[in-house]
């Protein structure tokens, strides 16, 4: 199993950084893992394209009350998502789409080609 792993530098610390690389035998890609995380990336994080902005889709559709509130429509939310699948067929088709591009266009920035079919 690999860890991809983003670098967020509260994520970043020697030690953090040290103990995923003995969890996962050295297969981290981040920033300043084994790895190199590649440039431009974040088209290719399947949570930052696909999940969370369906989750916040779902947790925010009315204002939030309070903190109770919000944490009992993540925990609906998630169960929904992982009970009834929600698109996660078109997202895997997604994120195979986004590999392939950055691929074909060797790292470099892809997402003016997203929109094309």
């Amino acid at each position: 199993m690999w860890f991809l792993h983003d670098g967020a530098p509260a994520h970043f610390s020697h030690s953090v950084r040290q103990h995923l690389n003995n969890i996962f035998e050295n297969k981290v890609i981040s920033r300043g893992g084994p790895v190199p995380w590649p440039p431009r990336s974040p088209d290719l994080i399947p949570l930052d394209f696909y999940l969370w902005g369906l989750m916040k889709a779902m947790v925010y559709n009315t204002e939030i009350v309070n903190l109770e509130d919000l944490s009992n429509r993540v925990q609906a939310a998630a169960a929904e998502i992982r009970q009834q699948g929600l698109g996660l067929a078109e997202y895997v088709g997604s994120w195979v789409r986004r590999a392939r591009l950055c691929i074909q266009q060797e790292g470099d920035n892809f997402e003016q080609l997203l929109s094309k079919k």
